[in-house]
């Protein structure tokens, strides 16, 4: 099979998520930061190569390129990982969606397999008065997706089995896998968020640990499938992941299966985190940077889940993507000495 990521310039590019509608001002902001990079999410009504094609091509007229693009209405669903009457049905769109990022020429989606969306607990305040996300499982309530509450005690009426899980993931994954790889698009699936093994009776045993996504990216035997790795969600598994971070990602960097990276800390792993500036967590995001430049990796690294600070969103973003840029040119060379 021809590698995927042959198509892809060298080098890691540090890249901002960023409204399909972003304005002149929006541009303005992430030129002027010295991004190159965007990933772009989309809701059903835009789901089309056309509309994928327009922004692509509005994009680069400022000099960005589109590395990445995902369609919230595929993304996460409950129907594909608990096989729901809707299933074919939503997998049918995910095909369509790989089809229309081919056509576009955009060679990137992420995916997430989680069958009662993402968990928090609240907010916290951090220092100098920011917020951030966190999550206690002792108090966990509900979790949500695109406008969807999923609740405790069972979030779709029964307990489902591991084997479920894997069964629907399996269903799913050789459907699309041979249409990612014609229409020459990378699917990049995102860790469980929070990567606990069950959550209001829907094991979460797949995308929480290192053996689930070795195990996962074996059944899709695809070069155009593989990780998004997000740093943040394997910093809060901890040693549930059964693998220490900066060894799983030497693991699936050297096999050419980590496509897009979330650049995330939080202050210490489950069962009780909470999200933080890059800086400050319970881990050295250095390491993290120096070890993906070690293997020589060539896809996006986003801030992901940016405590918010000052009075608007481009004040903590500027500051995370300032940090991190820092980061990759002190790898770039220490590496060159």
């Amino acid at each position: 099979m021809i590698n995927p990521l042959g198509k892809i310039e060298s080098g890691i590019k540090i890249c901002a998520q960023m409204s399909p509608e972003a304005s002149e001002a929006d541009f303005q902001f992430v030129l002027q930061m010295g991004i190159r990079h965007a990933v772009l999410w989309i809701d059903a009504p835009n789901a089309s190569s056309i509309y994928y094609q327009h922004q692509k091509d509005r994009f680069a007229e400022y000099g960005i390129e589109v590395f990445g693009l995902g369609n919230l209405n595929v993304h996460n669903q409950d129907a594909i990982v608990l096989n729901l009457e809707n299933r074919d049905k939503k997998i049918e769109e995910y095909k369509q969606h790989l089809w229309n990022l081919g056509k576009a020429g955009i060679p990137y989606t992420t995916y997430a397999h989680m069958g009662n969306g993402i968990w928090s607990t609240g907010q916290k305040t951090l220092r100098g008065g920011a917020s951030a996300r966190t999550f206690d499982l002792n108090q966990a309530e509900s979790g949500h997706w695109n406008g969807q509450t999923f609740s405790m005690p069972l979030s779709h009426t029964r307990e489902y089995s591991q084997e479920e899980i894997w069964d629907n993931y399996i269903y799913f994954i050789k459907q699309v896998a041979p249409v990612a790889e014609e229409a020459g698009v990378l699917i990049g699936i995102h860790p469980d968020d929070p990567p606990v093994p069950y959550l209001a009776g829907i094991p979460r045993c797949i995308f929480s640990s290192f053996e689930g996504y070795r195990r996962a990216l074996e059944i899709a035997d695809s070069p155009n499938v593989g990780i998004c790795f997000c740093v943040g969600c394997w910093l809060e598994g901890g040693e549930l992941m059964g693998m220490d971070i900066l060894d799983s990602i030497r693991y699936f960097a050297d096999r050419e299966k980590i496509f897009k990276v979330h650049f995330r800390n939080v202050d210490q792993p489950l069962p009780h985190f909470t999200e933080t500036f890059v800086d400050n967590g319970y881990m050295d995001m250095y390491q993290v940077m120096k070890v993906l430049h070690q293997y020589e990796f060539k896809g996006v690294v986003i801030p992901d889940h940016i405590p918010t600070m000052g009075s608007n969103n481009q004040v903590g973003t500027a500051y995370t993507i300032a940090y991190m840029k820092a980061m990759y040119e002190r790898a770039m060379a220490e590496s060159a000495n």
